[in-house]
């Protein structure tokens, strides 16, 4: 007989051996929302504060979350698929591409990158040749996949107006994700990649395009003295990162037989499951804003 644990016996009901349960539907959402909800003020309120105070401890938080995303990534290649990424050159080197973008810019994060990888190939030399292309490839992987895309959001808020920029960043971002969640939910109906991600759907991304051209256009209006078309441009752009990065860790997760890649954030799973299309989207908004606004 299968025992069943507390926390089911709590989500179903009393142990009552003659009662007949009925088995707990997952909600149409697909997420745990009130949690969901309470992390995201928790990380959106510890990004605003340290924005208006003082705006470099925004690079603090990015580096602290990549460094949590790297152990996340590594611990799930190596459980599922025995993938030996090389965790301590890329945790620091990671940091270094963070914090040398503050000073140094693309180059400081590009110095880095190119020396963490030196490392990663000494770095395994003494495992031999078995699993050698596999592990180096996912420790490359992972430093450009996460410190180096991070260390363009690093980028936005060393400008004279970083704080409008992360803020137009993480705004149409957020917009997009809401949109799109909300759409989906609400009237999804055609799969946008099944093989990849069953729940996405082109009615979600439609909602996600509107609100991110929306809060693109405002934000870029508002917070940085652009044209509107321009954050037009900006919206549809970070809209079109923000999905292909979610699908791109799906696509990761579906190949190593995995939900989540953690179970830090309640409601979302792990920080890499939140930061999938903020990185690629980081690189684009630095990229766009730096074309835009002078």
């Amino acid at each position: 007989m299968t025992k069943v644990s507390d926390d089911q016996e709590e989500r179903e009901g009393a142990a009552d051996p003659g009662q007949v349960r009925e088995p707990v539907k997952p909600s149409r959402a697909g997420r745990d929302l009130p949690a969901a909800i309470a992390v995201g003020v928790v990380l959106g309120a510890a990004i605003l504060t340290s924005l208006f105070t003082v705006r470099y401890l925004f690079i603090g938080i990015v580096a602290i979350a990549i460094a949590i995303g790297t152990v996340e990534l590594a611990t799930a290649f190596r459980k599922a698929a025995d993938i030996r990424i090389a965790l301590v050159p890329v945790l620091v080197g990671g940091q270094a591409m963070i914090w040398l973008a503050w000073p140094f810019g693309r180059e400081g994060a590009v110095t880095a990158f190119v020396l963490t990888v030196l490392v990663c190939l000494l770095w395994r030399l003494p495992g031999g040749a078995e699993g050698y292309v596999r592990d180096v490839g996912a420790s490359v992987f992972a430093a450009a996949y996460l410190p180096l895309f991070a260390s363009f959001a690093a980028m936005l808020v060393t400008a004279e107006d970083g704080v409008g920029r992360v803020l137009a960043f993480m705004i149409v971002v957020v917009a997009s994700d809401t949109g799109g969640y909300a759409a989906g939910v609400l009237c999804g109906k055609h799969p946008m990649a099944p093989s990849i991600s069953p729940k996405k759907t082109w009615e979600g991304f439609a909602g996600s395009l509107t609100t991110g051209v929306v809060a693109g256009a405002l934000s870029l209006s508002l917070l940085l003295e652009g044209q509107a078309w321009q954050g037009v441009l900006f919206g549809a752009a970070i809209v079109l990162t923000a999905t292909l990065g979610d699908l791109m860790e799906s696509l990761i997760k579906r190949d190593l037989g995995i939900k989540d890649m953690g179970t830090i954030l309640p409601g979302h799973g792990g920080l890499m499951d939140r930061l999938d299309s903020l990185l690629p989207s980081a690189v684009v908004s630095w990229l766009l804003l730096s074309a835009f606004v002078v």
